[in-house]
C-alpha cells in the first residue's frame, strides 16, 4: 500500500483515468452484445480448484507429467494477471481456494476465439478447459483448448501495487479487498476454521447447539448498553441481545444440561481497535460443574483450535510471543492489583475512601456515591492491570457488587466464582458459577436498579421471570462467553477487530 499522500490534481487524474477504463470496458460489452454473444453465459461447469490441482500434483515435476496422459482439468475463476505474447497469453486465475496460472494460444484456439481472448481484461471471470503441464520455471499451469467469459468486469480492479488507497477503503469494500489481499482473504478463513473448530469441540463435549432471541424484551446477561427498537403490532420497545445468558439458564432448568449458543450480540458502545457494536460470541452452561471446570474446558478448546488451526501453541500477536499452552495462570484480582498498580497501598484494599481517591487523584477516573468498595476495586483493576496481562491469564475472585449473576465464594462472600480471560492485554472470555439462589438474586437486580437510577447506563434491569425460573431449582452451574472476534485476531495477528469482521460498522458515508 502507497504510503504517499495524493493531491487534488492527481486524485482528479486518477478519477479521469478509471472513468476513461469503465467506459472502455462497457464498449467493450456492447461489442460482445452485437456479435450475439452472451456476455454472462451460466453453462460452464468448474470440476476442479486451484489449491486442490496445486496439491495433488506439487510431487510431479515437468517430465512426469509430459509422460503420461493428459490430466484434463475445468478451472474458473477470475483473471489477476495477464501477459499478452503476441500468439500465446498467460493469465493467472484466482478461484476459493488460490490461483492458477493459464497458457492460452492461437493455435490451440483459433484465430477468431483468441482474438476474443485478447479483449479479455484482469478482473473478468472465465472458464478455462485444458490439461495439466508444468512450465520451464515449473510452474503448474493448465494448457487452455478452450477458454469462455463467464462474466465482464465492467470496473477494473485497484492497482495491483498499491492496492486499496487505504484502510477504510478496505473495510468499505471488502469485495475488492478479497480479490486483492491475500492476507485479508487468510484472515477470514481462518476465522472461519476458528468458529468450526469451536463448533466440533463443544458437541464432542456433549454440547446441545441451541438458539435463543435476538430481540428482547428486556436486556440482560451482561453489563452493556442495547440497541432499543420498537415493535409496532404489540406497540412495545424490544432491545437487541446484548447476551443469552438469562435464556440459557432457562434450558439449564429445563433439563438441557449442557447448551451452546454460537451468534452475534449487539452493544451500543464506541468503535475501536478493540469493539464493534455488532459481534460474535459463544455462550456456553454446563450443570453440575463450577468455574474451575469451565477454565480447564476454555485451556483445552485454545490449546486444541491452536494446534488443529495453527499446528502450534506458541503464536505471534503484533511482535509479542503468546503461548496457548496449558496451565493458564489463575490470578485473583486483588493479586493482580497487587502486582500492577502503581502506589497502591494494599493494606487499605477494603477501604472505600482510600480506593475513591485513588481512582480520582491516581487514576483520574469518575466516582460516584454508589460505588461500593467492589466497584472500585474492579475499577483500579481495569485501569492499572488489564492492560499489562500479555500471557493467558485468567482472572478471578472479582467482587460480588460487579458480578450480578455470579454465585458468591463460599469462604468470602463479598466476592464471587467468577474469572475473566485476559490475552495480549484484551479481555477474550468471562465466565462464572452461576447464582442460582432466586433470593439473591433479586437483590442483586434491585441493587442493579439502583444503579441504573443513579445513571449507569449499562446497569442490568429486574427480570422477573427469570427469578422466577430460578424459583423452580437450577442445578450447580457454570458457563463462560468468548468473544469470538478477539480471538480471531489472535489467531491471525490483527491488529483492529475490524481485520477479522467481514462488514464492520463504519460512519455513514456521505
Amino acid at each position: 500500500m502507497s504510503n504517499q499522500p495524493q493531491t487534488p490534481d492527481s486524485q482528479e487524474a486518477e478519477v479521469q483515468d478509471v472513468n476513461e477504463l469503465i467506459k472502455q470496458r462497457h464498449h467493450k460489452l456492447e461489442l460482445i452484445k452485437q456479435t450475439g454473444k452472451n456476455p454472462y453465459p451460466n453453462q460452464f461447469k468448474r470440476n476442479h480448484y486451484a489449491q486442490d490441482l496445486q496439491d495433488t500434483y506439487k510431487d510431479q515435476d515437468k517430465q512426469t507429467l509430459a509422460d503420461q496422459d493428459k490430466i484434463i482439468v475445468d478451472v474458473a475463476g477470475r483473471i489477476m494477471l495477464k501477459r499478452v505474447m503476441g500468439k500465446a497469453s498467460f493469465i493467472t486465475l484466482a478461484d476459493m481456494s488460490g490461483r492458477i496460472q493459464a497458457y492460452v494460444s492461437k493455435n490451440d484456439l483459433g484465430e477468431e476465439r483468441y482474438n476474443d481472448f485478447k479483449t479479455w481484461d484482469i478482473g473478468d471471470i472465465v472458464g478455462v478447459t485444458g490439461y495439466l503441464f508444468r512450465t520451464n520455471t515449473g510452474e503448474l499451469s493448465v494448457h487452455a483448448t478452450d477458454v469462455q467469459l463467464l462474466t465482464k468486469s465492467l470496473r477494473p480492479l485497484p492497482d495491483k501495487f498499491h492496492g486499496l488507497s487505504d484502510t477504510e477503503s478496505r473495510y468499505r469494500s471488502r469485495h475488492l479487498d478479497l480479490m486483492t489481499n491475500d492476507d485479508s482473504r487468510n484472515a477470514f478463513i481462518v476465522r472461519s476454521k476458528v468458529i468450526a473448530g469451536i463448533r466440533e469441540f463443544m458437541l464432542s463435549e456433549r454440547y446441545m447447539e441451541v438458539e435463543t432471541p435476538m430481540m428482547h424484551v428486556i436486556p440482560g446477561g451482561a453489563v452493556a448498553r442495547p440497541f432499543v427498537t420498537h415493535h409496532n403490532a404489540l406497540d412495545m420497545p424490544l432491545f437487541l441481545r446484548i447476551a443469552s445468558d438469562l435464556y440459557l439458564k432457562r434450558l439449564v432448568v429445563g433439563g438441557f444440561e449442557r447448551v451452546v449458543v454460537i451468534n452475534r450480540y449487539f452493544r451500543n458502545e464506541g468503535v475501536s481497535a478493540r469493539h464493534n457494536p455488532e459481534f460474535t460470541m459463544i455462550e456456553f452452561y454446563q450443570a453440575y460443574s463450577t468455574y474451575e471446570d469451565v477454565m480447564d474446558l476454555t485451556e483445552r478448546m485454545f490449546n486444541k483450535l491452536a494446534m488443529d488451526i495453527l499446528g502450534t501453541t506458541e503464536l505471534e500477536y503484533q511482535g509479542e510471543a503468546i503461548s496457548f499452552k496449558a496451565p493458564f495462570e489463575r490470578l485473583p484480582m486483588t493479586k493482580a492489583i497487587e502486582r500492577y498498580a502503581e502506589g497502591f497501598d494494599m493494606s487499605k484494599i477494603a477501604d472505600r475512601d482510600y480506593l475513591a481517591e485513588y481512582v480520582k487523584t491516581v487514576l483520574k477516573q469518575e466516582v460516584k456515591d454508589i460505588f461500593g468498595i467492589g466497584k472500585l476495586q474492579t475499577i483500579v483493576f481495569e485501569e492499572t492491570a488489564e492492560h499489562q496481562l500479555r500471557q493467558p491469564t485468567f482472572v478471578t475472585e472479582y467482587p460480588a457488587e460487579t458480578s450480578p449473576l455470579a454465585r458468591r465464594n463460599d469462604d468470602n462472600p463479598e466476592i464471587t466464582d467468577r474469572f475473566e480471560l485476559f490475552i495480549g492485554g484484551r479481555e477474550i472470555a468471562n465466565g462464572f458459577s452461576e447464582l442460582n439462589d432466586p433470593i439473591d438474586q433479586a437483590e442483586r437486580f434491585k441493587q442493579q436498579v439502583a444503579e441504573k437510577d443513579a445513571g449507569d447506563d449499562e446497569a442490568m434491569h429486574y427480570d422477573a421471570e427469570f427469578v422466577e425460573a430460578l424459583s423452580y431449582g437450577l442445578p450447580p452451574t457454570a458457563g463462560e462467553g468468548i468473544g469470538i472476534d478477539r480471538l480471531v485476531m489472535l489467531f491471525t495477528n490483527a491488529p483492529s477487530i475490524r481485520d477479522v469482521i467481514l462488514f464492520p460498522h463504519m460512519r455513514r458515508k456521505d
